[in-house]
């Protein structure tokens, strides 16, 4: 099954930057990345029916984590993850 996850930044600073994420913008959740410690945690789950709230998580952890080491901490204003 494929799926996209949206992500739209809400604020960023030198220490960390969250993001809302979910499968569209009427169902969304809130995550945090700190850069400082280059981990991330949910600050509040995507509830959507029938699915694990880790799921649409992992996948949104996965993209800011590609964001920090990949992309050489440029964090856009919104971007998917598609798998």
């Amino acid at each position: 099954m494929a799926s996209m996850i949206l992500l739209v930044k809400q604020t960023e600073d030198d220490e960390k930057v969250i993001y809302r994420f979910g499968p569209n913008e009427r169902k969304m959740g809130l995550i945090e990345m700190n850069k400082i410690k280059e981990s991330v945690k949910e600050l509040e789950p995507v509830q959507v029916e029938g699915v694990n709230p880790s799921f649409y998580f992992n996948r949104a952890a996965q993209r800011l984590v590609r964001c920090l080491f990949r992309e050489g901490g440029k964090f856009p204003e919104r971007t998917t993850s598609e798998s």
